[in-house]
């Protein structure tokens, strides 16, 4: 009997990850979701695939796993799913988007929390460590790093979004509350259409937030030095970009796209826009998914203390300077 396989991210705190397996009933269509970067594969096996670890144990049993959309439009094949509040697991209460064939989370939201516990919480540690201006989303998704910066931070931070599928923007507004967030924030998010790499603003970025995956991988044009040189020159004086590097447990639609070869790839070519001034966070326990952010290592007392919930301050510490990454990994 064939398997249905389910890939989800979570991050459970202190940031350790853990596998867990779902009880899947039949029929046994193939379903292979990813996440976007699958830093926690959970698999949804049929009632015949018992054999396994005790660690298989603690998933989510399939009937607690609802899809409310699905559908294909011009770049993606988009499923919206949403996790019961029922089941005993950390995505319980969530909804994610769901993006390309295998399926990568591009967004997840929870009805009664705004922390995410994945690595859209890190991105949300950017607004203390940036002078005062607009932050750009590269990679807006149905806008769960918007959220989080919007509700977090006061009025005077706005934001930015580039999609390049406006379909994803619209499954934003009507299944992620993207339309509430923009009547309640209208004159601090802002949503463009197209290429993300082109994205400007005429008194540049205080913080460019870079999330920009395609086919489960990130994106070719990122292990190109000359695009970080554009995107530097678009920050104002002092201002910072943090970016979704991927990492080893990447699962790209495109073999040949190795997902630590392409974070390595992506490091390397920024180390020398960036030079000394690359630290690098990995999320998990090494094998996970990694974010890296550019400038000086910022005051962490100062930093701890400016982050708006205790939650966040766990991430400060976890930098790293970009040689001793290489170090490690």
């Amino acid at each position: 009997m064939a398997r249905e396989l389910v890939s989800l991210q979570y991050l459970r705190p202190p940031l350790h990850i853990s596998r867990q397996f779902l009880n899947l009933s039949s029929p046994p269509l193939t379903l292979n979701l990813r996440p976007k970067p699958p830093q926690n594969p959970i698999f949804i096996r049929t009632d015949s695939h018992r054999n396994k670890t005790s660690a298989d144990d603690d998933g989510i049993p399939a009937e607690d796993v609802k899809t409310i959309a699905k559908f294909k439009s011009r770049h993606n094949y988009i499923r919206v799913i949403e996790v019961s509040r029922k089941t005993n697991h950390p995505l319980a209460g969530s909804r994610l988007l769901l993006l390309d064939n295998p399926g990568n989370i591009h967004s997840i939201s929870f009805l009664l929390k705004t922390l995410t516990d994945s690595y859209f919480d890190v991105f949300a540690t950017l607004p203390p460590i940036i002078p005062p201006g607009p932050i750009g989303i590269l990679g807006f998704g149905a806008g769960s790093t918007a959220r989080l910066i919007l509700e977090l931070y006061p009025p005077e931070i706005a934001v930015h979004g580039w999609e390049l599928d406006p379909s994803v923007i619209d499954v934003g507004r009507e299944f992620f509350g993207l339309s509430k967030l923009e009547r309640d924030h209208k004159d601090r998010i802002f949503i463009n259409i197209g290429d993300a790499l082109n994205a400007s603003v005429k008194t540049g970025f205080s913080g460019i937030l870079v999330d920009l995956f395609s086919k489960g991988s990130v994106i070719k044009e990122l292990q190109d030095p000359q695009v970080w040189e554009d995107l530097k020159s678009r920050l104002r004086y002092r201002g910072r970009i943090m970016v979704n590097v991927g990492g080893k447990c990447v699962e790209a639609e495109d073999s040949d796209r190795d997902g630590a070869l392409v974070m390595e790839e992506t490091l390397r070519v920024m180390s020398q826009v960036f030079g000394d001034k690359l630290f690098v966070l990995t999320l998990g326990n090494g094998n996970d998914s990694s974010v890296a952010l550019t400038g000086d290592l910022p005051d962490l007392d100062a930093w701890k203390k400016r982050l708006p919930r205790s939650e966040l301050r766990s991430y400060v510490d976890m930098w790293i300077p970009y040689r001793e990454f290489c170090l490690r990994y």
